[in-house]
């Protein structure tokens, strides 16, 4: 089935949301084949994921306190996931290969997903990735649990970013430049039986 590279394909978050719940959709021989789809469930997993080292209570507390804390990491999956610019890739003679500015980003936010403690909320590449050879710089905000340390976490975040990238692009990425934008404190709950109440 051809899709185009450059344009958003339509499908929702919520649609997407729903399918990765239930397996079931209308439209599923379009999102397993569409690129931008399996970006955005991709992302999706990866939120879903997150959520999990949560306490119920901790996800609950943090949905009525801080609505906009999941809106803005839906909107930037939404904004992330469409196809963006070029990335030229070396092929044949008779060749013009390319690869997505959404599908590195996915790709950045997927390895940066599976590490613990860290959720990806905004990651953004800098530089004309569309130049063959322009250096880029790979920008990225980030969710952190509370009582990780935060040098390491970041130095690790760089390591893991910059080797995938080195592997699945030829982008001449200059640097990975981690920015911690929110803490996540996972709740406690206190069992009163062991507090020996009278």
């Amino acid at each position: 089935m051809a899709m185009n590279p450059t344009r958003d394909c339509g499908r929702s978050i919520e649609d997407l949301s729903d399918y990765l719940e239930t397996g079931r959709s209308d439209d599923a021989l379009h999102i397993e084949y569409c690129p931008q789809c399996q970006a955005r469930l991709a992302g999706l997993r990866g939120l879903h994921a997150a959520a999990l080292e949560l306490l119920d209570d901790d996800v609950t507390s943090a949905a009525a306190d801080e609505p906009g804390w999941l809106d803005a990491m839906l909107a930037n999956l939404r904004l992330e996931t469409r196809a963006g610019r070029s990335i030229p890739l070396t092929g044949g003679p008779h060749e013009t290969l390319t690869e997505t500015e959404g599908s590195v980003i996915a790709l950045v936010r997927n390895v940066g997903d599976s590490l613990g403690g860290v959720l990806i909320g905004k990651c953004r590449l800098d530089g004309d990735v569309d130049v063959a050879g322009a250096p880029v710089d790979v920008n990225i905000n980030v969710s952190a649990l509370y009582g990780h340390p935060l040098p390491a976490l970041a130095e690790e975040l760089r390591q893991v970013v910059m080797a995938e990238l080195l592997v699945q692009t030829e982008l001449n990425v200059a640097t990975v430049n981690v920015a911690f934008t929110d803490m996540r404190e996972v709740a406690v709950e206190t069992d009163t039986a062991e507090r020996g109440e009278a």
